[in-house]
């Protein structure tokens, strides 16, 4: 990592990032209609080339993603290969988009000099058309139909397939593949390396076309290996080399145009689903017996492999031909001294103290960070545009309101932390926020450039908008960046103002943006919209209201009162190595303030935020006739208030002289205006925060957050109170909408489906109340203190309260009595040691048992547990 800090690193040049999932994006979507499921299906990916990307089990690539090393299985039974993971699309589940596979990342560094994936598959013919139609039939009330539910796995009848990577060197890599038959009789499997060049050439912007070559005697010099050479203009010449005798394949990455869409021939005789249709199909005729292309497989053939028996093929890239050390000692050596260094590697980063149960949460989380880490290629422009050599797009993907036709700036082609490697296979602006928090404790550099990259000149919108994610780069997210930033910042040692300095002034214009465009009255009451919290509300909250309509929101607020804060402590921590900085605490202290104020009292209506006879924060929808109506949904929108809550350093008095003098007179010429800022005298000195709630309204609020009857559960805190047990409806124009307690999966298809904030419980926002819980608790010490849970008799100080919202979401994942919380009644909940092993880290967690719930690889924001059980950092930067 030393030898690499930056993306251009040797040792970053190889790593897991091809996609779990390419097909089904927006990339690949080149249709007039836009729907991006149905314009490129999972029956597809097999024998159509994608433009932007590749997807395959326990695969890498290049960070250019130009060569790419994976595994496809076959058990005999299957109609084709196994080549990429299934699930259904957003239309097909009962619950929205649904993985149906059984996969876990298992172990990885950084460097990705060590990593480990494992696959689950059956012996049987896989479930395709059965998974499909039971959920076809399931309405919202059901439980999703899984992989386990169909029996295919019943008495252990599965291949484990564990794929292992150790690097030799920065672009020499190690690759193991074993199969283990954990079923109660014999079974044949067939396990097919495949290498192949994403194809660039045939959509006329990037002729780039690799050549792949089997080496033959004399060119091939020592025996007992078979090899292939892969040249390419921009990579140069690598050489991927299999043990032992399987049979090598070569194909071309081409669609096969005839077979699925009927057109009279093909640019080839031999498409990408060649090797497929010479394995599965028996048909010669589909490789190329000049044993050349752009896409190569190794085919090992396990007639039979007993109960028990593991059965292992090695291989190798690197660019050297092969040799006697090929495979020699020092291969095993290599995986040796990878696996070695891992495991002290973790053993500096995970703190000694914890148990071997806590060990293994923290572990698996970071695997499966590091295994997310995606390439993604996307240039708006061109994908506007469509293909030179094909034709032009179709106007209505061009035409005003058409999908991110206002990104055509927007150019990536880098590496990214995704939210999940099958269902969020692209990046999200503000899931990326809090995947930075634990990436910072492996691996700062990439979580600084992470952050730095969303505020780049081709990802940031001209206007200063963040992109949101592909679906809709527009959309709004929660304004997290500022925080992520100076979190990350903290837990790199608080030595890299340069990365403050690249981040907080391209958050300006950001954080412009925001006034800008989404407080239309010039009131300080913020209308967010979506916001990310999809269906939280009464009605969507991204949707257009009729003319006259206006939704002032309280979160929208809150996260411009919390967003105001972070910059403010950003700049104040730039003014101590640059006092020209001081002027910019300035200005966000003052913006801050004008919130507070008018959160606080009486918005553009009349009509304030906070309800007084409910002791809550609401949205207010605001009418064409004047009249006002609070949304009164006791939801997250009434806790995020929480999150406007700082601690200012008592050393501004010395430190920063112009805004103590510009305080000083706000303080004395407008004290309404200075009502947020608390101030409290310790045996330690003088203590000043400053806070959107007041002590009073804070007290109310608590009480309610942890009440079990309404937002306190044993495993964090739900999105919306338990206490709505009955809908609560509102009309707008006619159009009637309400919302319920709904504490597992969503009945609404609002969103897709899948994405509830109506009762589940969310790790980021958890994390970030229990964040500023800690901040209000550092404040007012024991003197203030609540009761936990309410009724109990049991009070405890903002501190404790923030250890428990922690310590409740980590407990999701902890055994009781031999079962984890979240694995709910899902197959992982098995007494089976081959299940209990694997940690499933969800998109959210249901408001009553703690199950798991939504995307099931969500080490994005989830793998926030690992970041939870390291000790706390002290609050404020050691002294200069």
């Amino acid at each position: 990592m030393a030898e690499s800090p930056g993306a251009d690193g040797p040792w970053r040049l190889w790593g897991p990032y091809v996609a779990g999932r390419q097909w089904g994006t927006v990339r690949e979507d080149y249709t007039p209609g836009g729907d991006a499921w149905s314009a490129f299906p999972f029956d597809q990916a097999r024998a159509r080339a994608y433009r932007w990307g590749e997807d395959g089990l326990g695969a890498v690539c290049d960070r250019f993603g130009f060569l790419n090393l994976g595994v496809a299985l076959w058990n005999r039974e299957d109609p084709f290969l196994k080549e990429r993971l299934f699930g259904l699309t957003n239309g097909e589940g009962n619950h929205g988009e649904d993985a149906k596979e059984y996969w876990w990342a298992l172990d990885g560094t950084p460097s990705h000099s060590w990593m480990r994936w494992l696959y689950r598959y059956p012996q049987a013919e896989f479930p395709y058309e059965q998974l499909r139609t039971e959920n076809a039939q399931r309405g919202r009330d059901e439980r999703e139909y899984e992989l386990g539910d169909t029996g295919v796995l019943d008495g252990n009848r599965f291949f484990d397939v564990e794929v292992t990577y150790a690097k030799a060197g920065a672009d020499d890599l190690c690759m193991v593949v074993t199969a283990t038959n954990h079923g109660p009789d014999p079974a044949p499997l067939d396990l097919v390396p495949q290498v192949w060049f994403r194809n660039t050439w045939s959509w006329g912007w990037d002729r780039r076309r690799g050549t792949m070559t089997q080496l033959l005697p004399p060119t091939l010099a020592v025996g007992g290996l078979e090899s292939v050479e892969c040249e390419h203009g921009h990579l140069g010449r690598y050489h991927v080399s299999a043990e032992g005798s399987p049979e090598v394949l070569f194909c071309e990455n081409e669609t096969n145009l005839v077979e699925l869409f009927g057109a009279a021939s093909n640019p080839t005789a031999f498409t990408k689903d060649g090797v497929d249709r010479r394995i599965v199909h028996g048909d010669t005729t589909a490789v190329n017996p000049r044993r050349e292309g752009t896409k190569a497989a190794f085919w090992y053939s396990f007639d039979s492999v007993a109960p028990g028996e593991t059965v292992q093929v090695r291989l190798r890239l690197s660019p050297p031909a092969p040799s006697r050390d090929t495979f020699g000692p020092g291969y095993d050596a290599v995986l040796r001294d990878r696996r070695r260094e891992a495991d002290d590697f973790y053993d500096q980063v995970i703190h000694p103290g914890l148990g071997e149960s806590d060990r293994h949460i923290a572990r698996r989380a970071y695997a499966g960070l590091l295994w997310t880490k995606q390439l993604y290629r996307y240039d708006v422009r061109q994908w506007l545009g469509g293909d030179p050599e094909t034709e032009p797009s179709p106007e209505s993907r061009k035409g005003r309101g058409a999908r991110n036709v206002t990104w055509s700036h927007l150019s990536l082609a880098d590496v990214i932390s995704m939210p999940d490697e099958w269902e969020y296979p692209w990046f999200a602006a503000w899931d990326l926020a809090f995947h930075a928090i634990p990436l910072a404790h492996v691996d700062p550099e990439f979580a600084k450039e992470q952050l730095v990259l969303m505020c780049r000149e081709w990802s940031m919108h001209p206007n200063g908008q963040l992109p949101a994610y592909e679906w809709a780069f527009g959309d709004v997210n929660p304004p997290v960046h500022a925080w992520a930033a100076w979190h990350v910042y903290r837990l790199d040692g608080y030595r890299d103002q340069g990365f403050l300095v690249r981040v907080f002034t391209k958050l300006l214009l950001n954080f412009s943006w925001w006034v800008n465009r989404k407080d239309s009255s010039g009131s300080n009451l913020f209308e967010g919209g979506f916001l990310g919290m999809d269906n939280i509300g009464l009605f969507d909250r991204s949707a257009e209201l009729p003319p006259g309509y206006r939704l002032e929101q309280s979160d929208a607020t809150s996260w411009m009162a919390f967003y105001c804060q972070q910059m403010f402590k950003i700049a104040l921590e730039l003014s101590r190595h640059d006092p020209a900085w001081e002027d910019a605490a300035t200005k966000f202290l003052e913006h801050f303030l004008s919130i507070a104020q008018a959160m606080n009292s009486f918005g553009s209506h009349d009509a304030s935020l906070w309800d007084e006879e409910d002791g809550f924060y609401y949205d207010v929808l605001l009418r064409p006739d004047g009249s006002s109506e609070p949304m009164r949904v006791p939801s997250m929108v009434g806790l995020l208030p929480i999150l406007g809550s700082t601690d200012v350093p008592s050393w501004i008095a010395e430190e920063t002289p112009d805004l103590t003098a510009r305080l000083r007179w706000l303080q004395k010429r407008r004290p309404d205006l200075t009502l947020p800022l608390l101030t409290r005298s310790t045996p330690e000195g003088r203590r000043m925060l400053l806070s959107l709630v007041d002590r009073p309204r804070l007290v109310r609020i608590l009480e309610r957050m942890f009440d079990h009857d309404q937002f306190l559960s044993d495993f964090g805190i739900r999105s919306l109170s338990a206490a709505v047990k009955e809908e609560v409806w509102t009309s707008v124009e006619g159009q009637s909408s309400s919302v319920v307690y709904e504490p597992g999966e969503s009945r609404t298809g609002m969103f897709g489906g899948n994405s509830n904030w109506r009762g589940p419980i969310w790790f980021p926002v958890n994390v970030l109340l229990a964040d500023k819980l800690r901040t209000l608790g550092r404040f007012f010490g024991d003197e203030l203190t609540i009761e936990v849970p309410k009724g109990s008799g049991r009070r405890i100080d903002l501190v404790q309260a923030a250890d428990l919202i922690d310590d409740s979401l980590v407990n999701l994942f902890r055994p009781v009595d031999g079962r984890r919380p979240a694995d709910g009644q899902r197959l992982e909940a098995s007494e089976d040691p081959l299940w209990r092993e694997h940690i499933t880290f969800n998109e959210y967690f249901d408001g009553d048992t703690g199950e798991g719930l939504g995307a099931t690889h969500q080490t994005g924001w989830t793998a926030l547990v690992a970041h939870l059980l390291h000790p706390r950092l002290p609050p404020s930067p050691p002294g200069r």
